[in-house]
């Protein structure tokens, strides 16, 4: 008897041909993207949409025609412009309409992991800059405004003062800490008193109070907000080019404002290095108010920084790291992770950030390849290496002074403290003085070798730990604090870990090598080494299907889709793989316990094969996956994978030791990635 047509079919094809993409059609009907895509071949959709577009396609055409008029007149002199490229033009032409850099930049064709980069570069390129201000320029002047209007506004913007917007000034704060405000001796009482400090304070006025198209940027970050007014030095060039329209007061007044800017503004002809101040106390969370002055005071060698998910214990080393360069020109830094292939992306985008936000983006200068950081003034240099070429770790050679600055990011990711201090004794050389800065999430493991690193002391070393609750709430935003709630309230275990950054473990675990995060879509996209698994079940024991991807480059797994159920016949889930998108040309690897649900899934129309088992078969995969660098897991995509690889524990006896072999019950997840791995794991030398 022929299947009735599936309601929700139809209504996806409704919702396709009026152009709505696959993966949105998926979400709004609660089904995969996988079964949509089927549809869609089915019922041969493309055709029906060809069509329609067919029947718009005259219209479009008329209004492409005349947008491309209404660009034409701003484009045509950028085009022509000889001291830009392509690309150049391109942006020239998109920044002047989203003044956003990154933007831009991903829009004219630029690479989306190098745009912030690229963005950054192009604002410096003077001819870049000049293209971009004739192009405001321009566009002010198409505006639907008289002459009356237009001076009237540049005439507000030239006469602006920021004390219209903000209040700002010195104020005595308490020096906060983990549990409090921080208390020291106090030598007159004998007792104990308050620590505070003067810091820099503003103070926003209300949106109602001010004039709102004086304003061409208000950002909110994790380090506070901020305003910038527009231009007055430029408002100031324009109203001397019409002059002519203003009252002999206007005149008066322009030029007596004038005179009081120019005098004012820095002597930019004698390439002096940027005026700088240090870091803003407004831009430290509080937990790590006592480590600048440490810092500063160089009390210790080495800092360490454990810390939970959100305590920006990162981002203060950042700000640390470019500290000390404008405080010590003779003096490098590097910066460090385990995996050269991950620092573009972290650290690297990290200090361009601390630079950003330190205001100094004009003293430095940045590179790709090779990746450092240069201070311009000064041709003070930061590196970026990797520990996994110890090579390029030694071939590290200053132009001057010596390398006093090291971070060491995501430390529990290194070898091991061996390891860690070959680096030190390679980099750290040539000068009397020296910070070395270490950071990490704590594992969940206690036994894990950082965990232990941090617990024995040492006198030139200082271990700050902190969490997101040290940290002020408007720096994280409301959607990261529901997460960490919403995990605090279902897995608190998990949410000790990730956030409070307790290694809290019993030191039992099987797997001390789990990694628990997102694994992106465009990670997925690369995987090439797709591997399925299956453990059959019916009740209690559940049915387990996890897909994983191998990198033996990196000796690293990645479970990425899992699906378990209870009381499911073998047509009912071999249906369910096939709506996540199993095809018959993936292979999948099932328990041989089962012969004839093997076979089962063969007919219909899976490829479907025994895992080969033998003696010692079961204890050599588990060493197998126990000798791996990582598996990352995502707990998001595949929760049940991730409780059962974080969870698993040898077994004990009565007094408490550990016993040896692997226990039976809650690891179906880990036998379906065994049997996944199975090829992989029987080839000799694996």
């Amino acid at each position: 008897m022929a299947r009735a047509p599936d309601h929700r079919a139809e209504r996806a094809r409704d919702m396709f041909l009026t152009g709505k993409k696959l993966v949105d059609i998926a979400n709004e009907l609660g089904v995969p993207d996988s079964t949509v895509r089927r549809w869609k071949h089915t019922y041969k959709w493309e055709g029906e949409r060809s069509k329609r577009k067919g029947e718009r396609s005259e219209k479009k055409t008329n209004a492409r025609k005349e947008e491309k008029k209404v660009v034409a007149d701003e484009v045509i002199q950028v085009v022509d412009n000889p001291d830009l490229t392509d690309m150049q033009r391109l942006f020239c032409i998109l920044y002047v309409r989203c003044f956003n850099a990154t933007k831009a930049a991903i829009k004219a064709g630029y690479s989306r992991n190098s745009a912030m980069e690229q963005g950054y570069q192009l604002l410096r390129n003077p001819s870049v800059r000049d293209e971009i201000a004739r192009l405001k320029q321009h566009r002010l002047n198409q505006a639907m405004l008289d002459e009356a209007d237009i001076f009237q506004k540049y005439m507000d913007i030239a006469f602006s003062d920021i004390t219209d917007y903000v209040e700002f000034g010195r104020e005595e704060v308490q020096v906060m800490g983990a549990f409090g405000p921080v208390q020291v001796d106090d030598p007159e009482t004998g007792g104990k008193k308050t620590l505070t400090k003067e810091i820099n304070s503003v103070r926003f006025r209300e949106s109602n109070e001010v004039d709102g198209t004086l304003i061409t940027e208000v950002k909110q970050s994790k380090d506070g907000a901020s305003i910038k007014l527009a231009d007055r030095m430029r408002a100031l060039d324009w109203l001397a080019e019409h002059m002519d329209l203003a009252t002999a007061e206007q005149r008066a007044k322009i030029e007596h404002l004038r005179a009081q800017i120019e005098s004012l503004q820095p002597d930019t002809d004698n390439n002096q290095p940027v005026k700088y101040t240090g870091i803003p106390s407004t831009m430290v969370a509080p937990v790590f108010a006592p480590v600048v002055f440490d810092i500063q005071e160089h009390r210790h060698t080495e800092y360490v920084f454990p810390g939970g998910r959100g305590s920006t214990k990162s981002s203060f080393i950042s700000m640390e790291v470019i500290d000390l360069i404008m405080s010590h020109e003779d003096m490098h830094a590097v910066v460090m992770r385990q995996v050269a292939d991950t620092l573009r992306s972290s650290v690297y985008q990290q200090i361009l950030w601390a630079i950003e936000a330190l205001n100094l983006t004009d003293e430095f200068r940045a590179t790709v390849s090779p990746m450092e950081i240069t201070r311009i003034s000064t041709g003070q240099k930061i590196y970026f290496r990797g520990a996994d070429d110890p090579g390029k770790v030694k071939s590290v050679k200053v132009p001057f002074g010596y390398i006093g600055i090291l971070w060491l990011e995501e430390l529990d990711q290194f070898v091991g403290p061996e390891s860690v201090r070959k680096i030190e004794q390679s980099v750290i050389r040539g000068g009397d003085v020296a910070y070395i800065f270490k950071s990490f999430n704590p594992p969940k493991s206690a036994n894990n070798w950082a965990n232990k690193y941090i617990k024995i002391p040492k006198d030139s070393r200082l271990v700050t730990e902190s969490t997101y609750l040290d940290v002020p709430q408007k720096w994280l935003g409301k959607p990261f604090l529901d997460e960490a709630e919403f995990l605090k309230e279902t897995n608190s275990d998990a949410y000790e870990n990730e956030y409070m950054g307790v290694a809290n473990g019993s030191g039992g675990s099987v797997f001390d090598n789990v990694k628990i995060r997102e694994i992106t879509d465009d990670e997925i996209a690369q995987f090439d080494h797709v591997l399925n698994g299956v453990d059959w079940g019916w009740y209690p024991d559940p049915y387990a299907f996890t897909r994983s991807h191998y990198d033996p480059a990196r000796h690293t797994l990645y479970i990425w889709q899992e699906y378990t159920c209870n009381k499911q016949s073998n047509q009912q889930t071999a249906e369910k793989l096939i709506e996540l998108g199993i095809s018959g040309n993936d292979l999948i690897t099932c328990d041989s316990a089962e012969e004839k649900s093997v076979g089962d899934y063969r007919a219909y129309g899976l490829l479907a094969r025994p895992a080969e088992k033998g003696p010692g078969s079961r204890e050599y995969s588990f060493k197998w996956l126990q000798s791996l660098r990582e598996i990352v897991i995502d707990n998001v995509r595949c929760p049940v994978s991730a409780q059962e690889f974080v969870d698993y524990e040898y077994e004990r006896d009565k007094d408490g030791n550990v016993i040896s072999g692997y226990p039976d019950g809650d690891d179906h997840c880990i036998d379906s990635v065994r049997y996944a791995t199975n090829r992989i794991w029987k080839k000799k030398g694996q």
